[in-house]
């Protein structure tokens, strides 16, 4: 039997309100997706898609990227089977499947600043570790893009992206990199400084470099 996680009025929740810390550490956070009102699956954040938490006993809002996703039963001991139906067809004849699945994803910790800051649109923001990362049942939001683009003025996340462990850093940090391409509206300028720090922390290690910049496509 399903046991959801605690659902606020679905009234109140800000769209941005995605998913809950289910498990956390200091160097990344587990959150599973909230449920949507209708038969549908939680919506899974992309791959190198950014989102940020509030650890409220700091006040730090945290900032990390999503590096892993997955859609599983919410009872460990059954797993899913193949139906043979559409989702049209499932939400039609079996609609409690939706119930009985969950969607998690992991996000490395890339930066942190005072929420109350960032509220005003000023403040620093720090790309390095926060003291402590978000705790269990905070709300994790998709980042604004001016959140976004103000924090990837300065490149050090770039390093904290290449030493994570258990995620394809090169297939990330090449995501990263057009997503912030983009929301820079083809900023060449600051395509071509990323490009030059990527050089610098990969000067020893080429073949990871070219595969990293064969990715991003201008």
């Amino acid at each position: 039997m399903r046991l959801p996680l605690p659902q606020f009025d679905k009234s109140d929740r800000q769209p941005s309100h995605i998913a809950e810390v289910v498990e956390t550490a200091t160097t990344e956070f587990l959150a599973q997706c909230l449920e949507p009102e209708d038969l549908t699956f939680p919506s899974m954040p992309p791959f190198g898609s950014w989102v940020c938490a509030v650890d409220e006993e700091s006040g730090n809002q945290v900032y990390a990227v999503v590096y892993h996703a997955t859609t599983m039963p919410v009872d460990s001991v059954h797993r899913a089977v193949a139906m043979g139906m559409s989702l049209q067809d499932l939400r039609e004849e079996q609609p409690q499947i939706f119930a009985m699945l969950k969607t998690e994803f992991r996000a490395a910790i890339v930066g942190f600043a005072q929420s109350s800051m960032v509220a005003n649109g000023n403040g620093r923001m720090y790309q390095y570790l926060p003291p402590r990362p978000p705790q269990i049942h905070q709300a994790v939001h998709r980042c604004d893009p001016e959140v976004i683009v103000r924090f990837t003025e300065e490149l050090e996340f770039l390093r904290t992206l290449l030493s994570i462990n258990g995620a394809p850093v090169e297939s990330l940090t090449a995501a990263v990199i057009r997503d912030i391409y983009q929301l820079r509206k083809a900023d060449r300028d600051w395509l071509i400084k990323a490009g030059r720090n990527l050089s610098i922390l990969l000067k020893d290690d080429y073949d990871r470099l070219r595969f990293i910049l064969s990715q991003i496509h201008p």
